[in-house]
């Protein structure tokens, strides 16, 4: 990213001030990084942890495949999912308050046992599922964010504050040189003034 400048005071006056401003912003960014960093690490363990903990659970069920076969489909079904929103290092992530859940009238008497287990046990596997793909979504726009922010650290610590320098050092030697050739001009000057002035007495 090519500095926009002009030789003079007020443009070196805005680069300091450009420059000011990143150098003071540059901490903060760093830190927003790591730490992001940081919870990128720990939402992809939990998003393992769970997928794990779901794998576990189902493969638990297996044994019970025959008599799932005798579940009634459509039984329950999840009606709504309240969510909240938490901010991580600044970036609002959505996560689940509640999940509500509506369930089809049926007779206690005429099924069998099992049956008040099992929509508890649905209930349990939905629940995981649904946290599965909020931490999922969690680790996308933390990730995201994550890489957004070191861009803008790499933008600041090996472009532009290294450019904001450069700019400034090259308008004060334009400035100091200008000064230099207006002194040296003006002793010129003097000098012949003088010269002129001894010649006429």
């Amino acid at each position: 990213m090519a500095i926009k400048y002009q030789y003079n005071k007020t443009s070196l006056n805005d680069l300091n001030k450009q420059l000011k401003i990143r150098v003071s912003a540059l901490p903060t960014i760093k830190n927003k990084e790591s730490a992001l960093r940081m919870e990128v690490k720990k939402a992809r363990d939990k998003a393992e942890d769970i997928n794990a903990e779901l794998i576990r659970k189902i493969d638990s069920y297996d044994k019970m495949s025959a008599l799932w076969a005798e579940f009634e489909a459509g039984l329950i079904k999840i009606d709504d999912v309240d969510i909240k929103v938490s901010k991580i290092a600044g970036v609002r992530i959505p996560e689940i308050a509640d999940v509500k859940f509506s369930l089809k009238a049926f007779n206690l008497f005429s099924k069998p046992l099992w049956y008040a287990e099992g929509v508890a046990i649905l209930k349990e596997l939905a629940c995981l599922g649904l946290e599965r793909e909020f931490i999922d979504e969690k680790v996308k726009i933390l990730d995201f964010t994550r890489k957004k922010t070191t861009q803008k650290v790499n933008l600041y610590e090996k472009i532009q504050i290294p450019g904001y320098k450069e700019a400034i050092l090259k308008i004060k030697r334009f400035i100091e040189d200008e000064e230099n050739l207006s002194k040296a001009a003006q002793k010129i000057v003097k000098n012949r003034h003088e010269k002129m002035e001894e010649e006429t007495k």
